[in-house]
């Protein structure tokens, strides 16, 4: 059974830092990513990444503060998220499939999510 498991939300201040993480079972993925979704609005994507980490995409939102990195013998993705926005806040899904390409907007597999509060 595919399982991914959101890690490491949390209340933070605006200027703050958080570390999600996203453990995966049941197989291995090419890509991983993480999307979010803020109270009345849609999901929507922030960060993917490849098998070798030598490919990652990011939403403008994010750019620059945000990187997404992955440990394969742990299967485990990780969102490191600094200079936090109370616009971030949000529910953090993990989101995995077979290419990058299509986890960027139709991801295959999708995690519980993570609530992620960041106070002004």
């Amino acid at each position: 059974q595919v399982q991914l498991v959101e890690s490491g939300g949390g209340l933070v201040q605006a200027g703050g830092s958080l570390r999600l993480s996203c453990a995966a079972s049941g197989r291995t993925f090419s890509a991983m990513g993480w999307f979010r979704q803020a109270p009345g609005k849609e999901r929507e994507f922030v960060a993917v990444i490849n098998w070798s980490g030598g490919s990652t995409y990011y939403a403008d939102s994010v750019k620059g503060r945000f990187t997404i990195s992955r440990d394969n013998a742990k299967n485990t993705v990780y969102l490191q998220m600094n200079s936090l926005k109370p616009e971030d806040t949000a529910v953090y899904y993990c989101a995995a499939g077979d290419r990058i390409v299509l986890v960027r907007t139709t991801p295959d597999y999708w995690g519980q999510g993570t609530q992620v509060t960041v106070s002004s």
